[in-house]
């Protein structure tokens, strides 16, 4: 048995010293890109990967998007991760994600980013339920506060959703994501665009009509989604079937519940009005009563630009020799050794004490567990647990790709896994959700972890004692 577990009511202070212990031992030179020490991957999609980084000059945390170069062209997306960086050169306010720098080598671009360390909107929702008005009404203030500053300067976000809105150390919300962003002159002569773009719970009736669309206006839209999502706890527009969803939404059919307040209804109805024409504008929403409780109009932000003018193209162009200095350590015969820093940084709050604690207790996209298996042997384990259910695997030396060949919910699941060395015979194997319906993803991991793989996990002194409970 391959079993790592707490074996009285002060093992969990046992394993967190242990775990600190090991990581004292990781003598490896640390991945870098220029003055960025690379922790571990908190975000993924198709051609590009967020890592969680620290600037060794201040130690700040960031966020660092690493995009591939080939990827990207392959996946023909070069304009928009060019419309992405130049957006964001244009805007620079507390309410929205800042960038600190562009770097670039022969094959990656990296986006360094401000660090949202509290997570998006939609984990704080999944994980805690609704929010109490006042606080609603605080991050609303201040959604609408940013989206008012990034339509002063011309721009439209167009993808506006839970998962976009992250929120800091502080609680305090970051507008991310400009990918589909766009800045005026639109795209046609009549001053509308027509690119159909963004979430399909999130998006605007307008956008589905296809006659073209102002994009402030429905970013407007957007916002009020996201306030009935804070307030009700769930979407007002949510269906399986896309073409009953956008009926839905092209109706404005939803049902407000009865704790809203008459007020905070009044706006949200005002704020999904399916007519652009008479759906209410950010001047009104910052006017409104209930708005308007305990709004601070004062606060001024800093209109300066981090990012140099430059070229945006050039970062694809240059395709000979490294403009940054990167440092990586590369054995395809072990899996990465696992950092102090990064170890660390796994955890919430920079706190060891939730390292596996946490994604036990909440609704997470991501899950990790312990195990002394040889990395080899875990990989196979994950392989021959997921293919039964109708999954394809890819792997990669010690990371893997699962998909779902049948769509869920929300499409076809998609999950990363990579395996860390944190010690000689100990690993740390990370899953994370990339594409797909989050439930559907912790019921997988549930599963996985309590059948094919519950001889290898680290159990916690919470499970022995459920465990023992039921004995």
């Amino acid at each position: 048995m391959c079993i790592l577990a707490t074996e009285s009511c002060s093992g969990s202070d046992s394993w967190r010293q242990e775990i600190k212990k090991m990581s004292k031992r990781c003598d490896l030179k640390n991945r870098r890109v220029g003055k960025y020490e690379v922790g571990r991957t908190i975000g993924e999609g198709s051609s590009a990967k967020v890592k969680l980084a620290r600037d060794v000059e201040t130690g700040d945390f960031v966020a660092l998007k690493i995009i591939d170069k080939e990827k990207a062209l392959k996946h023909n997306i070069t304009s928009l991760i060019e419309k992405e960086i130049t957006t964001m050169k244009l805007v620079n306010h507390p309410n929205v994600i800042r960038v600190h720098e562009v770097l670039a080598s022969r094959t990656k671009i990296f986006i360094v980013l401000e660090y949202a360390s509290g997570g998006d909107l939609f984990d704080k929702i999944a994980n805690g339920g609704r929010l109490k008005e006042d606080e609603g009404r605080r991050l609303f203030q201040q959604l609408i506060r940013a989206v008012d500053y990034i339509h002063s300067r011309g721009v439209c976000h167009r993808d506006l959703k839970l998962e976009n809105v992250l929120l800091d150390g502080s609680s305090n919300l970051k507008v991310s994501d400009f990918g589909f962003s766009a800045v005026s002159p639109q795209d046609n002569d009549d001053g509308m665009f027509h690119t159909a773009c963004g979430s399909p719970n999130y998006v605007a009736p307008e956008i589905l009509d296809q006659k073209g669309y102002d994009g402030a206006t429905a970013d407007v839209w957007s916002c009020g989604v996201i306030l009935f999502a804070m307030l009700a706890g769930y979407l007002p527009f949510e269906d399986s079937n896309l073409i009953n969803l956008y009926k839905s939404i092209c109706a404005a059919k939803f049902i407000l519940p009865p704790w809203v307040s008459f007020d905070a209804m009044t706006l949200i109805v005002k704020l999904l009005d399916p007519n652009p024409r008479t759906r209410i504008t950010v001047d009104k929403i910052l006017e409104d009563t209930w708005f308007k409780k305990g709004f601070n109009k004062t606060l001024k932000s800093d209109e300066k630009c981090l990012l140099s003018q430059g070229n945006v193209e050039d970062l694809f162009r240059n395709l000979e020799g490294d403009r940054v200095s990167i440092t990586e350590e590369e054995d395809s015969k072990q899996p990465e050794q696992m950092t102090a820093f990064g170890l660390i940084s796994m955890s919430r709050g920079l706190n060891l004490d939730n390292l596996l604690l946490q994604v036990r207790q909440e609704l997470k996209r991501e899950t990790r567990f312990m195990s002394k298996c040889p990395a080899d042997e875990i990989v196979e384990r994950i392989e021959q647990a997921v293919k039964p259910l109708g999954f394809d695997v890819f792997k990669c030396n010690f990371k893997m790709r699962l998909e779902d060949r049948n769509a869920g919910r929300k499409g076809r699941l998609s999950i990363a896994t990579e395996v860390f060395r944190v010690a000689p015979n100990l690993h740390l194997v990370e899953m994370r959700k990339t594409k797909g319906d989050t439930a559907e993803f912790h019921k997988l991991q549930k599963s996985l972890v309590a059948s094919a793989l519950g001889e290898v996990v680290w159990k916690t002194e919470e499970d022995l004692q459920g465990e023992k409970g039921h004995q």
